[in-house]
């Protein structure tokens, strides 16, 4: 293919957002970063929300800056949504997964319909901030906004929305919320009758990679994959079909693709979630809480006045004693933003464990004790799945942090792969590409990023130390303290 093909790529996440232009000339892809700007979620009307006005400003900031381009798609984070009234409007800001309505509300759900039905009608994890609980949440405490609302809109369907009036539901990110059925990528209408929530809000869905509209200046809108763990599945350097995926941002996602969802009682207790990928298979995975432990702990202590690079958060790290004590992530102590370093502290101490002194010692017991819940994660993949991997993929801005890629590495036994880096984007530009037919399919992008991206290679190491830690961090995951 001789002629060049243009794509900007918007990649928002939970803390930044930036704007990526990518070339295509037949044989490799260049890309360039135009703009990169911050997501500040904000306290108004009684909860935490993103500021939806302040982003689409950064996004037209990035198109000028662009300039020239053939399409632009947008990915962000799952789970979250606005809602339009009638006339095409944006109702209120969308409210943060991270905000408080939620309590209370699965509980209120199982009333209607007992986990392992709603579980085998979606394939999703059961976790509070799903759409459905905030919904539910939504319908108990403001009935009067959901009367006025037309349409539910996930979070990269609202930006399509603000950039060119279409009002699409993308699968993968539709495949988050826990009200959707798989592998048919359709509503579940059992659920959405069981739980009272009007029908005209959900829009048919489209799979990723469709053309729904155009700029003003003729660039094509595609609705790429707009869940971010999928953009990153999407840029995996491999098409084999042995190994483990794990996307790691604020998040952690650790899965792997299978051709039909999983949908049994195990797997339901086992907190596994199937999501729609963009190349139409199944991503059956594991949500962890990520390097979010570490952003926040690093804004805690500039809060008290002590700044810290992630490289010298590192550093003091490694200089720890290794192995002494550990935290699960997936605590409910450390879902919410604030003293993150405080609280890893009172975890241990109510477990009865070393208490962590040192920024270095903290910082420790959450590298570890993320390395470890990745391999209880390949545990219960393995478990579910009959599964034997013989490599963990890490895709995304963790694979910059070699300390939790050799980590991941001695803790799973496996030989760990690290890169691209830049995944999620480089998973919108290529489903992007694919949409344009400049790329015959996803396949053929994965291919094109095995041969052109850098990639890092970690065998495992100190595998009897980690085994030995992995027999003491199991029990804490299944006690129900003060931490819990």
């Amino acid at each position: 293919m001789s002629k060049k093909t243009t794509v900007l790529a918007f990649d928002i996440g939970a803390s930044s957002g930036r704007a990526i232009e990518a070339m295509y000339d037949g044989t490799a892809i260049s890309c360039r970063e135009v703009h990169r700007f911050e997501n500040r979620p904000r306290q108004a009307d009684g909860h935490l929300r993103w500021d939806f006005a302040a982003l689409m400003d950064e996004v037209r900031v990035g198109l000028e800056k662009a300039q020239r381009f053939d399409s632009v798609g947008v990915d962000t984070w799952g789970v979250d949504f606005g809602l339009l009234d009638a006339a095409g409007h944006l109702l209120e800001d969308p409210v943060h997964y991270r905000d408080a309505r939620t309590g209370g509300m699965v509980e209120q759900a199982m009333r209607l319909m007992d986990a392992e039905k709603l579980y085998a009608g979606t394939g999703t994890q059961i976790l509070p901030m799903n759409t459905l609980f905030q919904l539910l949440a939504l319908k108990k405490q403001q009935p009067g906004l959901l009367r006025r609302a037309d349409k539910l809109l996930f979070m990269p369907d609202l930006f399509a929305h603000a950039l060119c009036g279409s009002t699409t539901c993308e699968r993968s990110a539709a495949s988050t919320g826990q009200l959707l059925t798989l592998p048919a990528g359709k509503w579940n209408a059992q659920i959405l009758e069981a739980f009272g929530l009007p029908e005209r809000l959900f829009l048919p869905t489209v799979p990723s990679g469709t053309v729904v509209g155009a700029l003003e200046c003729g660039a094509k809108v595609v609705a790429v994959a707009g869940h971010d763990t999928q953009c990153a599945v999407a840029a995996l350097p491999t098409q084999a079909r042995n190994i483990a995926f794990l996307s790691c941002g604020t998040w952690s996602l650790l899965g792997c693709e299978l051709d039909a969802p999983v949908l049994t009682a195990e797997s339901m207790q086992l907190g596994l979630s199937n999501e729609l990928g963009a190349n139409g298979r199944v991503n059956y995975l594991k949500n962890i809480v990520g390097l979010w432990l570490i952003q926040e702990s690093r804004r805690a202590w500039r809060r008290q006045g002590q700044e810290y690079s992630y490289a010298e958060l590192e550093r003091l790290a490694l200089a720890s004693v290794p192995l002494r004590c550990f935290i699960d992530p997936d605590a409910p102590l450390f879902m919410p933003p604030g003293d993150i370093p405080a609280r890893v502290k009172e975890y241990c101490a109510a477990t009865h464990q070393y208490v962590p002194q040192t920024v270095g010692e903290v910082m420790r017991c959450i590298y570890e004790s993320l390395a470890l819940k990745y391999r209880f994660a390949l545990d219960q993949l393995r478990a579910a799945t009959g599964k034997r991997f013989e490599a963990l993929h890490i895709l995304g801005g963790g694979t910059k942090d070699t300390l939790l890629c050799r980590m991941a590495a001695g803790a799973t036994g496996l030989h760990v792969v690290a890169g691209p880096v830049e995944a999620t984007a480089l998973g919108n530009i290529l489903i992007q590409l694919t949409a344009l037919g400049a790329l015959e399919d996803l396949g053929a992008g994965r291919a094109l990023v095995a041969q052109t991206q850098q990639l890092a290679e970690y065998p495992p190491q100190g595998m009897a130390e980690w085994d030995e830690a992995y027999e003491r961090f199991c029990p804490l995951l299944a006690r129900c303290g003060p931490c819990r």
